[in-house]
């Protein structure tokens, strides 16, 4: 039924939609995780860009389903699982090659897994899933984590990797402190 509505716009109105730029941040990640199969400066360069593209159409899914009345419970849902795949799966691709540690990584996907069943128990009733302010830095912080260190190598002299470890860390915090936080302030649904 998606599918048939979203087929049955124009190609202007089809990239305004949101669940359709949001199934586009899923359809990036197969082309992250290839060009990072073999990373040297061009592959990681070009999946830092196509990183980047994808994680620009989460603003802007959100800021059409917002201004348009085009919110639906499809993208309520799949727009967090979106964001969710396409950062652990750069995440996972740069601890394979070395360039984070694998345990910071294990804690900030620990953390999506058990939010997003946490969300989807508060679905189930009735309850509001929107992310909250910390969440929204968690996010920020492990985008502006992500890019840097996928472009890795040192260009012009400048070193991404250390600005993306930096942004790694404070991702690190925020991941910690939202989870504690939605963990409070949903608690009944966890006794």
């Amino acid at each position: 039924m998606l599918i048939d509505r979203l087929r049955s716009k124009t190609p202007a109105a089809l990239l305004s939609h949101p669940n359709f730029l949001t199934m586009c941040r899923v359809a990036a990640v197969p082309g992250i995780i290839l060009l990072m199969l073999r990373p040297n400066r061009f592959t990681s360069f070009m999946a830092a860009f196509l990183f980047s593209v994808a994680a620009i159409t989460d603003y802007f899914d959100g800021f059409f389903a917002r201004t348009r009345g085009l919110t639906s419970q499809f993208g309520k849902l799949m727009d967090p699982l979106a964001d969710k795949l396409l950062v652990s799966s750069a995440f996972i691709m740069l601890a394979s090659c070395g360039w984070i540690p694998g345990w910071i990584i294990c804690i900030i996907i620990g953390r999506e897994i058990a939010i997003t069943g946490l969300r989807n128990v508060m679905v189930e009733n009735n309850e509001d899933v929107s992310a909250s302010n910390l969440g929204k830095y968690k996010t920020g912080f492990q985008i502006a984590a992500v890019i840097p260190l996928l472009i890795h190598y040192p260009y012009w002299g400048f070193n991404f990797h250390g600005v993306g470890m930096f942004f790694l860390w404070g991702a690190l915090i925020y991941t910690i402190w939202s989870g504690v936080d939605y963990g409070y302030r949903f608690k009944h649904f966890l006794i």
